[in-house]
């Protein structure tokens, strides 16, 4: 999941916030028995991180390549987390890595880093920019340290609008085009937000798995780039090689 997603499941399991669990169980390795009687004091999110902050503790919640969730409902498979409470409702994480924090998330987390977040500091992204100028702009993009909250669909769509090559580096950019990278992974992002909420995602993107660029109206070009080799989808024709 990327970080719009996350931040629509937030959202989604505001109604939990206050209550008690009643048990925790599931595949993952984590002391289930010490989270009953804990009450839920916020949901958070960082990046693609999950968090749902107890009184003792914070479960932090990585939904990997295949992760998914069920509100008040099950699968077939075991959960690799169950959270029950006292109403008979419930909420399980699937195909997830759960891990415990005990630490001030303040001290664990760089907010800023975070393209959803109100504390986002554009300024810091180019900082961190400017120091990796033979890095790929497409790692970058997927970079959690730089955009947390980035996957490879907003990789994807972000280098199209802003008619960069996948396999650029980002210190070959004009400062106009680092400028464009920077705001439009945030833009995109509430973008995402606002398409996926409404159900309409896929209908609006124009180079994720497109076969044809909807400008130059020519075959796009599908590839595994950068170190990551995440698969990218792009024109050759209007997107620039820097």
């Amino acid at each position: 999941m990327e970080g719009p997603s996350l931040v629509l499941l937030r959202e989604e399991l505001q109604p939990f916030k206050g209550k008690k669990i009643k048990s925790a169980s599931g595949l993952a390795r984590i002391d289930h028995a010490s989270l009953a009687g804990q009450k839920i004091r916020d949901f958070k999110s960082w990046g693609k991180h999950f968090l749902i902050v107890l009184d003792k503790l914070t479960i932090r919640i990585h939904f990997l390549m295949f992760g998914s969730y069920r509100v008040n409902e099950r699968k077939e498979a075991t959960p690799r987390l169950q959270l029950q409470f006292d109403d008979d409702q419930e909420i399980n994480f699937y195909t997830t890595a759960v891990t415990e924090i005990t630490e001030d998330l303040d001290d664990v987390y760089d907010w800023s880093a975070d393209v959803m977040n109100d504390a986002w500091d554009p300024a810091k992204a180019r900082k961190k920019l400017k120091k990796a100028p033979d890095m790929n702009v497409g790692d970058a993009l997927l970079d959690q340290n730089i955009f947390s909250g980035v996957g490879n669909i907003i990789k994807n769509e972000v280098l199209f609008r802003i008619h960069v090559h996948p396999e650029s580096v980002v210190g070959g950019l004009p400062p106009r085009k680092l400028t464009e990278l920077i705001t439009q992974a945030r833009v995109y992002s509430f973008d995402f937000y606002e398409w996926k909420k409404v159900y309409q995602l896929k209908k609006h993107w124009l180079m994720h798995t497109k076969r044809k660029c909807p400008r130059c109206n020519i075959p796009s070009i599908k590839k595994h780039t950068g170190l990551k080799q995440r698969r990218s989808f792009f024109c050759e024709n209007c997107q620039v090689l820097y």
